[in-house]
């Protein structure tokens, strides 16, 4: 895989290469006809000068000599603007085009990185659980366990396939929004009960943290349960990916300004400022898959954010006092219900 990574590496630089290469030449070519062509209307205006020399004679009057020698000099000049013109005319028609076509292989190679980072992450996802699954009813097939024991490893291969089976609908989901063949199904919905649902859920599958709730009750609101799910869960363990170990990870839901906020904080190292808006981009993470730790697809963040943006909501990224970050996503469309 790594040597895979550098030969897509040097691909990259070898294209770029070639292509500002072309670049040159054709930009020389082009400055090259242009000196062919001022000296050929230099030529054209010393031969005209020439044979105006050897007519002298006959003209009758020397203002008509003057008068053919200022048209000479006019025609010079006329060619030399039109040359001129039609040079930088032509430059900027192929810078131009140099300028979009180098944008789409720009785009084109930084999206190809991505999902080769993308599909090492998922083959690592995929492969993780799968593995822990398998020795888990390995050693429950070959070894007399006691009912503590093996209800422990059965906890853990439950545990793993749906951390599988998470992934998947992720990844399907995505698939699905980025075609806008995912159909929202919006119904009245206690979005307090839903949220306070999930962190228990939450709890149970996340032991490394402790997740502390302050949840404003009776908060009503339309949406579409199962991804409102996807949301809570993304922020969630990805809290969860980046903190430390036995940390807090805190979830609120209250009122602010007229508008209704659900906050996920955590007290990991935080996000750096230039990759505060970078990270809601599909495929996209922080690091490259040598050097981050944390486990991850690069479609949690994405998903949410396209998710939130279905309900009329806006997500983004604060930093947490002292350290750490806050998720903050804001409703202005909601209603609560006295008890």
């Amino acid at each position: 895989m790594m040597k895979r990574i550098f030969n897509k590496m040097q691909e990259g630089k070898s294209v770029s290469f070639v292509y500002f290469l072309v670049m040159a030449y054709t930009i020389a070519a082009l400055v090259w006809w242009g000196i062919l062509l001022f000296r050929q209307s230099e030529q054209i205006r010393a031969f005209e000068q020439q044979n105006l020399s050897l007519r002298v004679d006959s003209l009758a009057q020397p203002v008509e000599h003057q008068l053919e020698l200022q048209r000479i000099n006019k025609e010079e000049r006329m060619r030399a603007f039109k040359y001129l013109g039609e040079g930088l005319i032509f430059l900027g028609i192929i810078l131009l085009g140099a300028l979009f076509v180098y944008r789409a292989v720009w785009k084109y190679m930084k999206l190809s990185r991505q999902q080769q980072n993308f599909m090492m992450a998922v083959t690592h996802e995929l492969k993780s659980p799968i593995a822990a699954a398998k020795l888990n009813l390995e050693t429950i097939r070959k070894h007399r366990l006691d009912e503590e024991k093996q209800l422990k490893l059965i906890n853990n291969t439950i545990r793993e396939t749906n951390r599988l089976d998470q992934l998947c609908n992720n990844i399907l989901l995505a698939a699905q929004l980025e075609t806008h063949k995912y159909q929202v199904f919006k119904e009245p919905l206690d979005f307090s009960a839903l949220v306070e649902n999930s962190i228990k859920d939450l709890g149970g599958r996340i032991g490394t943290h402790q997740i502390i709730a302050d949840i404003l009750p009776h908060v009503w609101m339309e949406g579409d349960k199962l991804t409102l799910q996807i949301v809570l869960s993304n922020l969630v363990e990805n809290a969860a990916k980046y903190a430390p170990k036995n940390t807090t990870i805190f979830v609120k839901l209250f009122e602010s300004n007229q508008q209704l906020k659900l906050q996920v904080i955590d007290e990991g190292p935080g996000i750096p400022e230039e990759e505060k808006l970078r990270i809601f981009l599909k495929f996209y993470r922080v690091g490259n898959e040598n050097t981050r730790r944390a486990k991850g697809s690069g479609l949690g963040l994405f998903l949410t954010a396209k998710i939130v943006e279905q309900h009329r909501g806006n997500i983004e990224v604060k930093d947490n006092v002292p350290t750490g970050s806050c998720f903050e996503i804001s409703w202005p469309e909601y209603s609560v219900q006295t008890a």
